[in-house]
């Protein structure tokens, strides 16, 4: 089998307290595959959530893109894999810690991720560029959008954002800071699956781990106009369930 084309940053960040260990921006692996996207007329990008060693990062590019391809979608999916098979992540009792440690590190990933979109649409300008992220994938997204608009010559940027099971705030596409960064980076849409079924975020809500998880229940106050939402019932919380029941892409 082919390996799948990954945007990395693993190993930067010390699994235990979140702490940066190199100061990197990524690597690409397998390299070639890199100048094949160059010129494309757009491409995915799919980033995991929490629990995901390597190896779950590289399933989780694979069932994107098979899911992509059952409705149509042609174009480049390629992962994006970072340190988020925290320290106790699948135990209870250290659960809240993992999450804190995972929420850490996702949030310094946006930088990573960030550099890579600059440093692409350099070579490949007219390339349009998507983001999908479960879970603590989502936080990934939302910082590194935030990272991006740090340039006025990224409006627009992001051509579209797809949130499934998203552990960032319901606030989010409401918020004074967030909602502007949102409407000003992302060019066409930003489109949440939200899942009132969904058992971890339902988990995460209960227990204060996460205030109002906006893959939950969905939005809360106005709205940016870029954002829309759709109600989704995945079987549970895992990426799979959430790809069974995508509907339509882009």
């Amino acid at each position: 089998m082919r390996p799948i084309p990954r945007i990395s940053t693993r190993g930067y960040y010390d699994l235990s307290n979140g702490k940066t260990l190199k100061n990197n921006p990524y690597y690409f692996y397998p390299k070639p595959d890199f100048k094949k996207l160059i010129n494309s007329k757009e491409i995915t990008i799919m980033i995991h959530g929490l629990r995901n060693d390597n190896a779950g990062a590289v399933a989780k590019v694979i069932l994107a893109k098979n899911r992509l391809r059952k409705l149509g979608y042609v174009f480049p999916i390629i992962g994006y894999s970072y340190d988020s098979n925290t320290k106790g992540a699948h135990l209870i009792k250290h659960a809240k810690h993992a999450l804190a440690v995972g929420q850490i590190i996702a949030k310094k990933n946006g930088r990573n991720l960030g550099l890579f979109i600059e440093d692409f649409k350099k070579l490949s300008p007219t390339t349009k560029i998507r983001l999908m992220g479960h879970s603590l994938g989502s936080q990934v997204i939302l910082s590194t959008l935030e990272y991006l608009s740090k340039n006025k010559q990224n409006v627009g940027l992001i051509e579209g954002v797809y949130f499934f099971g998203a552990s960032i705030t319901e606030d989010v596409p409401s918020s004074k800071k967030y909602g502007k960064i949102l409407q000003n980076i992302v060019n066409k849409k930003i489109v949440n699956h939200y899942a009132p079924s969904d058992e971890v975020l339902g988990w995460a809500d209960n227990e204060k781990y996460v205030k109002g998880p906006l893959g939950l229940n969905g939005a809360i106050g106005k709205t940016i106009s870029k954002y829309h939402q759709k109600l989704v019932k995945p079987k549970n919380h895992r990426f799979a369930s959430y790809a069974a029941v995508l509907s339509s892409f882009p």
